[in-house]
């Protein structure tokens, strides 16, 4: 049986990634550093612990990404007021306006897929988007 999905979601996603690396060190950031931005945007303030599920990695390598997006003043960590052995990762305003800039390529990049495909392809990616989420059943974040 061919992998009909997984296969061709595991190409795009990496084809994206590639793709994001040139502009995404145009701004000095990884395409990770610039996906925890993005994502921070919208979520900040975040548990290290939910940014570990969201995104994937291991909790020593998300430490050193941070490490890189506090130094650069993109991010700070701060104690958890309700877990005092964890800490929250803020975004800051200098983070969030590098944020608003990748967020824009993303835009870019999401309006040159839309050209190219019809309404009624949209419709069924959106469909098999829907049956892996339902099939996995798996929250990435809790809230």
């Amino acid at each position: 049986m061919a992998l009909d999905f997984l296969s061709p979601l595991h190409k795009a996603s990496r084809q994206i990634s590639v793709y994001l690396e040139d502009r995404t060190r145009e701004l000095g950031l990884s395409p990770l550093e610039g996906h925890v931005l993005t994502y921070l945007r919208s979520y900040s303030p975040a548990s290290i612990r939910d940014l570990v599920r969201v995104f994937g990695i291991k909790q020593s390598t998300f430490t050193s990404l941070l490490d890189r997006l506090e130094t650069a003043g993109y991010a700070r960590r701060t104690i958890n007021p309700d877990d005092r052995r964890s800490f929250l990762v803020h975004i800051t305003g200098r983070g969030r306006e590098l944020a608003a800039r990748i967020t824009r390529l993303l835009r870019a990049l999401e309006k040159d897929i839309h050209q190219r495909v019809q309404g009624r392809d949209v419709k069924g990616f959106q469909a098999v988007m829907r049956a892996v989420d339902e099939i996995t059943s798996v929250r990435l974040r809790e809230r």
